[in-house]
């Protein structure tokens, strides 16, 4: 994980003005603008950018990436000419790209999905959110609507049934009171309903 944190840093684009290279740095701004502040790295030194007041007195509109990052770049130009290459990734790390990921693994859409809507994604039908409903002797009846088979259903996060082809099932709930329901279906998509049994 460190090293794909430090990867990711690396990834950003240096504040204006600045050299183009992979350092990897990060910046920050406190409540009330009191420290603005920069770390940066690359693959041997570490050096840290701290601007504000010694007497905790605010400066409005000194935000880290604007005045501390063009410090951090500068000192390390002065330090080095070129950057020392960060180290290479650990034997075990998983390097794949978004889209090459399994449906299901895939956690970001593209800019154009952003709004659109998902036809065919998985409602829970019964019981509808924020319903009452009594609790069976054989459990609590549940369909789901949308979505691709098969399904996981969880109640407060825990799996009660999984690879279910069915879209309606009864489910062994332990007792009265609130609970979540959700389902998953088989591409990840899911909804979620929150009932009160009793």
């Amino acid at each position: 994980a460190a090293w794909q944190v430090g990867d990711i840093l690396a990834g950003l684009a240096p504040p204006p003005g600045a050299p183009e290279n992979r350092l990897a740095y990060k910046t920050g701004t406190s409540y009330g603008h009191r420290d603005a502040w920069a770390i940066g790295f690359d693959g041997t030194h570490v050096i840290g950018v701290w601007m504000g007041r010694a007497d905790g007195t605010p400066v409005p509109g000194a935000f880290g990436a604007d005045v501390a990052a063009p410090v951090l770049f500068q000192a390390f130009n002065r330090l080095k000419g070129k950057l020392d290459p960060q180290p290479p990734a650990p034997a075990a790390t998983l390097l794949v790209s978004n889209a090459e990921l399994p449906q299901p693994l895939q956690r970001f859409r593209s800019r154009s999905a952003a709004f659109e809507a998902d036809a065919d994604a998985p409602a829970v039908a019964f019981p509808p959110d924020g319903a009452e409903v009594e609790l069976l002797p054989a459990g609590l009846k549940v369909k789901v609507t949308g979505g691709t088979a098969p399904f996981t259903w969880l109640a407060d996060g825990v799996p009660v049934l999984v690879a279910l082809d069915a879209r309606e099932a009864m489910l062994a709930l332990p007792g009265a009171g609130f609970v979540t329901l959700s389902v998953i279906d088989a591409e990840g998509r899911s909804a979620r309903a929150q009932v009160r049994l009793r």
